[in-house]
């Protein structure tokens, strides 16, 4: 049995979170520079589940290889534009995408289970993608505006610092905490 307002508000949840995702969350902290980083990486891991909507509706595959593929293609480029180290930039975005699709595999668990609580609709994929290709780039500009922070001593405590600061503004719940870390184990070198 399907319950309506339960349904509405999920749907209206998948779609409020698309007009989130553009918004940064405001850097408590100025020095905190890996900050805007991570809440980049939190953003686009937030887009997971207007995704998932859109595949439990649509039947669509969670994984994508050809997609995936794409991605890291045009990271690596334009990681190599910027000067910074294009495999580098590969594995910080195999860990962001691999934490995209568990988040995708745990909502169509959750779903699937519950079907009340799944989304109304599917939301755009097309929507989504442009998401995700603004926040891949602004990624790779980070990551080559942070270079040296990435790759010091000093990067695992900053970081840290920077996931506990974006998971409390951002309002993380357990799954996108856990999305976090994995999205952001290989920053620092």
């Amino acid at each position: 049995m399907m319950y309506p307002m339960t349904r509405l508000l999920a749907s209206a949840a998948a779609l409020s979170a698309l007009a989130v995702l553009a918004a940064p969350a405001a850097s408590a902290q100025p020095d905190a520079t890996l900050v805007d980083l991570v809440d980049a990486a939190a953003r686009r891991l937030q887009v997971a589940d207007p995704i998932a909507a859109n595949k439990f509706h649509t039947g669509g595959l969670i994984q994508d290889p050809a997609r995936e593929q794409v991605v890291l293609d045009a990271v690596s480029a334009e990681a190599t534009e910027l000067g910074i180290d294009p495999s580098y930039v590969t594995t910080a975005f195999r860990d962001q995408i691999d934490a995209t699709v568990a988040i995708e595999c745990t909502r169509l668990a959750q779903w699937t289970f519950d079907p009340a609580v799944a989304p109304a609709d599917a939301p755009d994929l097309a929507s989504s993608r442009e998401i995700i290709d603004a926040l891949n780039r602004e990624m790779v500009t980070l990551m080559a505006d942070e270079w040296g922070k990435l790759h010091s001593p000093g990067c695992r405590a900053e970081l840290d610092q920077a996931k506990a600061t974006v998971a409390q503004e951002r309002g993380l719940d357990p799954l996108y905490r856990q999305g976090i870390d994995l999205a952001t184990r290989n920053y620092c070198r």
